[in-house]
């Protein structure tokens, strides 16, 4: 058997021949490097089987990475990464499958993305859609919550399970949406807008188990950034990272460390509430017991007065009292009285020892030449008329 001219319906190749040329062509090819998104990521016995879809087309390739490879990889890969893979084209003989063996695996565009969302990060604060005067606080006791997160996801799961612990009659509005992949931006969008115009929602939750840094990238997303901004409904972040912050925690107005920690902050514990609620009636009681007794013991006090338990005594009091001064006043009115009769007697004493009849009494007289007193003889002359004034009257006489 010769293939000089080529296989022939009466010189066909066997099936070996052409699985060991195709082999052979495949084996000639070399490795590249191609950019797409992992859409499967599954591991099995050691071995990776992955699948990798184009960026803008729906195009897929498998992949293979196998045990020996993945040991040299210093990153962690999952579904919805989107990676740059160094891959060649490995023929199976026995299956007559081809697939792509993945020699080197990485993250696409990091350093760039890492730009982008810096300069995002930036324009976003400039406009102020983080700053904390922004931040709407969060109802006390959320009648109905709603929760945008994987579906089927240990989030999800946290989040309800925790929550109806924390207080059994809590609602929620679950809208389920990709949290990982090209899609998951516009869903989790979406879903945020959908309860943001229920009514009846009183505060959103974003949920995610949390993830490595390219997973987390959705969360960046400018268009889900600014849809989380313009809730009027109070949102908050639950991403379950603590490494690395999307920028859905930094315009949210809660940020929780996990699903868990969101339900815990969003929604009360029942029975802590009920204890507080008891501690507060027991202090109410205590001091309305206090405020009773007190007035009681001041009722009690004022009735034991005198003026309350005897009105009279007020009264009688009083008179008494008006009685004593009106006699201490008599008393005193009558005292000065003598004590004034007293001085007059003394002053009219006085005075009529000093009063010129008392002299006139004692013998003595005054003389008078017309109008003046005589003091001298030098003062009238022979046959002056004189007056003369003595005790008992007035008499005229000549001088000689």
């Amino acid at each position: 058997m010769t293939d000089v001219e080529g296989p022939s319906a009466e010189h066909p190749w066997p099936v070996a021949t052409l699985s060991a040329k195709v082999k052979g062509y495949i084996d000639r090819l070399g490795s590249v490097w191609v950019e797409g998104e992992l859409t499967q990521w599954n591991l099995a016995r050691g071995v990776v089987y992955a699948k990798l879809k184009d960026l803008d087309q729906d195009v897929t390739v498998s992949l293979t990475v196998w045990s020996s490879t993945l040991q040299r990889l210093t990153e962690q890969f999952s579904q919805g990464d989107r990676v740059v893979a160094l891959v060649k084209p490995d023929y199976w003989m026995r299956g007559g499958t081809l697939s792509m063996v993945a020699s080197d695996l990485r993250h696409a565009g990091i350093g760039d993305l890492l730009a982008q969302l810096e300069r995002l990060k930036r324009t976003l604060q400039q406009e102020g859609l983080f700053d904390a005067s922004r931040k709407k606080p969060l109802p006390f006791l959320p009648q109905c919550i709603g929760l945008v997160t994987g579906r089927d996801s240990d989030a999800e799961k946290d989040v309800l399970r925790n929550a109806q612990l924390r207080w059994p009659q809590v609602r929620f509005r679950v809208r389920h949406a990709a949290v990982q992949g090209v899609n998951a931006p516009r869903e989790v969008a979406a879903g945020i807008r959908e309860l943001d115009a229920d009514p009846e929602v009183d505060v959103i939750i974003v949920a995610r188990g949390g993830g490595d840094f390219q997973n987390l990238l959705v969360f960046s997303d400018e268009q889900l950034v600014r849809t989380a901004a313009a809730c009027e409904t109070p949102l908050v972040s639950a991403i379950g990272h603590e490494a690395d912050s999307p920028l859905l925690d930094l315009v949210a107005d809660l940020r929780a460390s996990t699903p868990t920690d969101a339900a815990k902050r969003v929604v009360p514990d029942v029975t802590e509430e009920a204890a507080r609620v008891q501690q507060a009636r027991a202090r109410m009681a205590m001091r309305l017991s206090s405020l009773v007794t007190g007035e009681i013991d001041r009722i009690a006090a004022l009735r034991s007065r005198p003026v309350l338990a005897d009105p009279g005594v007020i009264v009688q009091s009083r008179a008494e009292d008006l009685i004593r001064l009106v006699d201490q006043g008599s008393r005193l009115m009558q005292l000065r009285v003598e004590r004034e009769e007293t001085a007059v007697h003394r002053l009219a004493a006085e005075l009529r020892a000093l009063s010129p009849q008392r002299t006139l009494d004692r013998g003595y007289a005054v003389v008078r030449s017309g109008d003046a007193v005589v003091r001298n003889p030098s003062q009238v002359a022979p046959g002056d008329a004189l007056r003369i004034r003595v005790a008992g009257g007035e008499l005229t006489a000549s001088a000689e």
